[in-house]
């Protein structure tokens, strides 16, 4: 069963915290980013990667020279992989974690705060619609994706929320 990625004006995206983040012990600080956002987890579970599918998350790079670096370096320790969810998901996220090369990142973006590598960026999320389509179905189940409502009023979005 495909995870729908839409609903009710909301997206989902991918997130993985990588095995550096892991290591230095960032996973919390930066998660409690997303929710103070406003950002919605709705799935959450720490894996180790096998190397088949590292090899299909990053299959789009497979012809690049990195390609191999990328995929021991996915694989090379736990990570966790997370579904968030609100308006506009995708590309807040992306603006909230920073370019990949953390030394361009901007100050008060995640990398920007936590990183100096061009290879250890802490985090990976989808980068477009179609990418977090894909990516949510490598990594999780239908069941595994659990919808909640919020029980208080939410001022969030300047409306109450739909979900």
């Amino acid at each position: 069963m495909t995870i729908d990625i839409e609903s009710n004006s909301f997206e989902r995206t991918l997130v993985i915290f990588k095995p550096d983040c892991l290591e230095r012990h960032l996973v919390g600080l930066i998660l409690n980013r997303f929710e103070d956002k406003g950002l919605k987890i709705v799935g959450i579970k720490m894996i180790w990667m096998p190397k088949e599918k590292g090899e299909i998350h990053y299959e789009q790079h497979k012809q690049k020279p990195f390609f191999d670096f990328l995929v021991q370096y996915i694989t090379s320790g736990p990570v966790i992989v997370g579904i968030l969810e609100g308006k506009d998901a995708i590309s807040v996220v992306r603006r909230m974690i920073g370019p990949t090369n953390s030394r361009e990142a901007s100050p008060g973006t995640i990398r920007g705060d936590f990183s100096m590598s061009q290879q250890n960026t802490l985090i990976h999320s989808s980068d477009s619609i179609e990418a977090a389509k894909r990516e949510i179905n490598i990594f999780f189940k239908g069941e595994e994706v659990v919808p909640w409502k919020r029980t208080i009023k939410n001022r969030l979005y300047g409306e109450e929320e739909l979900q």
